[in-house]
């Protein structure tokens, strides 16, 4: 099951939930708001202890 981190929406500021597939390790990719739909550059790594960090950005900002 993969986890699901909190993030909030850098264009609406609403609170969304990501489902992150961590077993990639680092990454990077486009995932459309849940409540507004403007397309949010997401960046992914895994820290020391193994726990995904989740960062967002706006397009315009990545």
């Amino acid at each position: 099951m993969l986890p699901s981190v909190e993030a909030y929406c850098p264009y609406c500021g609403e609170p969304i939930e990501l489902l992150v597939d961590d077993s990639a390790g680092d990454q990077r990719y486009i995932e459309d708001c849940q409540v507004c739909c403007r397309p949010i550059v997401v960046a992914v790594s895994v820290d020391e202890d193994g726990e995904p960090r989740v960062d967002v950005f706006a397009e315009n900002e990545a």
